[in-house]
């Protein structure tokens, strides 16, 4: 379990390191060539996906909170035992934290990663986090619901 924690503040930990590096580095609004086609561009977000709910930021600060306490309530209680559910939870709540911090101490996300290939949103890498967990997490409940918790019956008891 407690890798499964470490894990979580690993993702917090170069989330916030490359955060800090864009800000640092980059001015507001300008794209730097990274990676064919990705490019860093220094964009702060006051919303949540695509800029939504750009007018709550208090609220998303506050559900950012309260969903990364409930994440680590189910990490530490297993409440998915198996490793793919923990490790969802723990990219989830690593995405969460990230994005929390950004959100607690400066009233926006920072963002940075901007595909040049598609018209996509500009995305950070707490927001990889969550996209992963959450694609992992529908994996697993979709593999594993209604199996957890069961026990299989022994031959002996069976009839």
């Amino acid at each position: 379990m407690p890798l499964y924690f470490l894990l979580a503040a690993a993702l917090v930990a170069v989330d916030q390191v490359v955060k800090y590096l864009v800000r640092a580095g980059i001015p507001l609004h300008t794209a730097v060539d990274f990676l064919p086609g990705l490019d860093l561009t220094y964009v702060q977000n006051t919303g949540a996906a695509f800029s939504l709910f750009s007018q709550h930021t208090w609220l998303l600060t506050l559900l950012s909170g309260v969903v990364s306490v409930v994440l680590v309530i189910c990490l530490g209680k297993r409440v998915l035992p198996h490793w793919s559910g923990m490790l969802a939870l723990a990219l989830l709540l690593g995405g969460a934290v990230g994005n929390f911090i950004d959100r607690l101490l400066f009233g926006f996300v920072t963002d940075m990663f901007a595909t040049t290939f598609v018209n996509f949103a500009v995305f950070n890498v707490a927001d990889v986090g969550v996209v992963l967990g959450g694609v992992l997490l529908c994996l697993h409940l979709i593999v594993f619901f209604g199996r957890e918790g069961k026990k299989e019956p022994d031959k002996e008891e069976t009839p």
